[in-house]
């Protein structure tokens, strides 16, 4: 399957890209076809190691920007905000699943799990106050669901540094997750996960991509995770 076209579902794209190219060192390595993600469906990234693919979603996340190009989250260029109201944007309407996980040690995987919660309350953009107006979350509810499906009620309150590397990256999943997020993007999230957590993961992030009408975009290699997305998109190296 490829992603040079909308899926046929009802409703405007959640995710928009056009035009997008990477650049490492003042030179363009890479290219991503023209691609919207409409709400509720999902898109792979691949391509081999170093092809850019993990670049393209720091893009995406708008925590690296494009040499080229335009991406659109529910209409909002997060590369149009200045940088304190991208933040806020990324925060509240993007949730990111780092490939090193990227857990607060001394917290426990309960409170890091609620790291988003800290959304900045003054917004600059209307729209952006729209959407959290739409996507409520209720924090305990929330928490409680997020432990549950991802296995980790029994750890809940262990330190982040001292679990280990599979319940780090659920942890990381819920966490990205938690705010009920527009797009969520996630950097190899099976890397670390046998197959039964990789399937209850996966099963996770496409179910909370439908339930709540977001975009879901994975960069990965891993063909379980192949299986698990309406999309495949192949980088392209120039």
């Amino acid at each position: 399957m490829t992603a040079n076209a909308s899926v046929d579902c009802a409703g405007a794209p959640v995710l928009s890209v056009q035009g997008l190219s990477l650049a490492r060192e003042g030179r363009i390595f890479a290219r991503l076809s023209d691609f919207q993600v409409l709400p509720g469906r999902s898109l792979a990234v691949v391509g081999r190691s170093g092809s850019g693919k993990t670049t393209a979603l720091m893009a995406l996340a708008a925590v690296r920007a494009p040499a080229t190009g335009t991406i659109e989250i529910g209409g909002i260029n997060p590369w149009s905000l200045q940088r304190a109201a991208r933040d806020r944007f990324r925060n509240c309407c993007i949730g990111l699943v780092f490939q090193s996980f990227h857990l607060v040690d001394a917290l426990s995987v309960a409170a890091n799990i609620r790291l988003p919660a800290r959304c900045a309350s003054r917004l600059v953009d209307s729209r952006i106050a729209a959407w959290l107006a739409d996507h409520p979350v209720d924090e305990g509810e929330r928490l409680d669901l997020l432990l549950k499906a991802l296995g980790l009620v029994e750890i809940s309150g262990h330190r982040a540094d001292r679990i280990s590397q599979g319940q780090a990256q659920r942890a990381a999943v819920a966490r990205a997750l938690f705010n009920r997020p527009a797009v969520i993007l996630a950097d190899e999230p099976t890397s670390a996960l046998d197959d039964d957590n990789a399937s209850a993961l996966l099963d996770l992030l496409r179910t909370s991509a439908v339930s709540e009408n977001a975009a879901l975009v994975i960069a990965t290699h891993d063909r379980r995770a192949l299986q698990a997305v309406d999309h495949v998109l192949a980088i392209e190296s120039v």
